[in-house]
């Protein structure tokens, strides 16, 4: 998250951040191999291996390859069925429901594409905003909770401690939530090595993300709080860059990093969530921005002035859903009641992190259910007040994201409903319409990643496409159904996400 005051522009591509980049430090910790060059983590210095790491494994191109198949036949057979077609919308249009579906089908389509085009204005005029001086800088407090990280702490406090940032104006505290594992070790080690610029604190028994971080928020001293998840890696100017929208801007209340996946050369499903990650901070979130209204800043990094934080810390610390205490959702929750209090929400696409996502499908479905069970809250949350007079400035950001948000949600069981009908009854034409519409709409996110980054990487928008619908379809209305549901699914020993 730190920035230099001569800003590097440097070539982000796929993973984004080559080593050197990360740590200079010549300090080397011990000869057991725990100094930040050797980590697990570390990024290669050279994009064409990256590519060819990525794109060139056997399983990989497999991947890509049956996807393009798929994808092609798809279209093919939308081509040879097209009578069946025609057969099917003239038996639709003449069913007692047809004609409705059909009005609504289309007004869906005419709101979704104004929205889209909206946002493509809105990104295309967006630019972050660029490091102020040591000077202007805010004192800063960076909170990183863990629970069960092992040594990917160690990784993100030294990541952090080597940023670009003035050492007389940053504090950074680590909490171990209660950990199971060798967490509470590593953080020990991280003070050795760090002294007086680590605090560490151990929590009595595991209370939870949002416990640890209410700790951290109620002992950290900093004008702005940075909040950084504890398998996460920072860029040297990602700080600087974080929270330097505070300074330019008065009326800024919380800032949201641009998080990409560090571990996508380790298997399939972070390869795809690189690219699904780069649409929907890059594109999506700047054009949030660009309305001073992002709707979630993420625990991998996100900052928040301190005044804000403080005027809704005891609503937030004690947030309840159904009767049962609020234990997930916590990014949401706060980014939420900041945007109450009139404050904007701005995303920082120089704030660069890198964080593990699940490699494994159980982990990643735990994840988006907790994801959206957390939207789902916080859409009723936002209901509230996103209609009344909250901010002086325009409002009318917040409301088309919350009404476009909201539309997804309510939709969803009519969707799925559908759905189901089309595969029981016309299961070949659900299959090659669904197949040619995955090639059509996830174009757009191909095109975006190779403009930004590269082409080999970018395909895996299609993979990821094809996955999701057709094994996570499921997430959102079972997440609307189990909205009051609590725990965070994921924080075993061996699947921390």
């Amino acid at each position: 998250m730190p920035y230099h005051t001569n800003q590097q522009k440097c070539n982000m591509k796929s993973e984004t951040i080559i080593s050197d980049q990360f740590y200079t430090t010549s300090d080397n910790t011990n000869n057991n191999g725990h100094s930040i060059s050797s980590s697990i983590f570390r990024i290669n210095s050279t994009t064409s291996t990256r590519n060819k790491e990525t794109t060139s494994s056997p399983l990989g191109l497999i991947v890509l390859i049956s996807t393009f198949a798929l994808m092609l036949t798809g279209a093919f057979m939308v081509y040879q069925f097209q009578p069946d077609f025609d057969q099917f919308h003239i038996e639709r249009i003449n069913s007692s429901w047809g004609f409705p579906f059909l009005i609504l089908a289309i007004a869906l389509f005419v709101f979704q594409s104004g929205v889209f085009a909206y946002n493509l204005f809105l990104y295309l005029r967006y630019k972050p905003i660029e490091s102020v001086s040591d000077d202007l800088l805010p004192t800063c407090t960076v909170i990183v909770p863990a629970y069960n990280e092992g040594k990917l702490v160690w990784d993100t406090l030294l990541s952090l401690a080597n940023s670009d940032f003035p050492e007389q104006k940053l504090q950074i505290l680590a909490i171990d939530d209660g950990s199971k594992d060798d967490t509470w070790y590593w953080m020990k080690q991280a003070k050795i090595k760090l002294g007086d610029r680590l605090t560490i604190f151990q929590q009595p028994e595991n209370g939870g993300k949002r416990h640890a971080l209410y700790r951290g928020f109620e002992l950290g001293t900093g004008e702005i709080f940075v909040t950084v998840d504890s398998d996460s890696i920072v860029k040297k100017d990602t700080l600087r860059n974080l929270v330097s929208p505070f300074v330019v801007n008065e009326k800024c209340g919380a800032v949201a990093g641009n998080v990409q996946v560090l571990n996508n050369k380790k298997a399939l499903l972070p390869k795809m969530l690189n690219v699904s990650f780069v649409m929907s901070f890059e594109f999506m979130r700047s054009a949030e921005s660009m309305l001073g209204s992002v709707l979630c800043t993420p625990g991998a990094a996100a900052a928040y002035r301190r005044d804000a934080v403080m005027n809704c810390l005891p609503e937030w610390i004690n947030q309840t859903f159904m009767g049962q205490p609020s234990d997930i959702g916590e990014d949401r929750a706060m980014t939420n009641m900041i945007l109450k209090q009139g404050l904007h929400v701005l995303f920082q696409k120089n704030a660069y992190v890198l964080t593990n996502v699940p490699e494994e499908y159980t982990g990643l479905y735990k994840m988006f259910i907790r994801w959206s069970r957390s939207n789902v809250r916080e859409n009723l949350m936002m209901a509230q007040y996103v209609f009344k007079d909250f901010r002086k400035e325009s409002k009318f950001g917040a409301r088309l994201l919350f009404i476009n948000q909201s539309l997804k949600i309510i939709l969803a069981y009519p969707f799925l409903i559908f759905m189901l009908i089309f595969v029981a009854t016309h299961p070949l034409l659900f299959l090659s319409s669904t197949l040619l519409s995955i090639l059509v709409v996830s174009t757009f996110p191909v095109l975006f990643y190779a403009k930004r980054y590269n082409l080999a990487d970018s395909f895996w928008a299609y993979s990821y496409s094809i996955f999701y619908t057709f094994s996570l379809f499921w997430i959102t209305p079972y997440a609307i159904v189990t909205a009051n549901k609590r725990g965070w699914l994921t924080r075993g020993l061996s699947d921390k996400k």
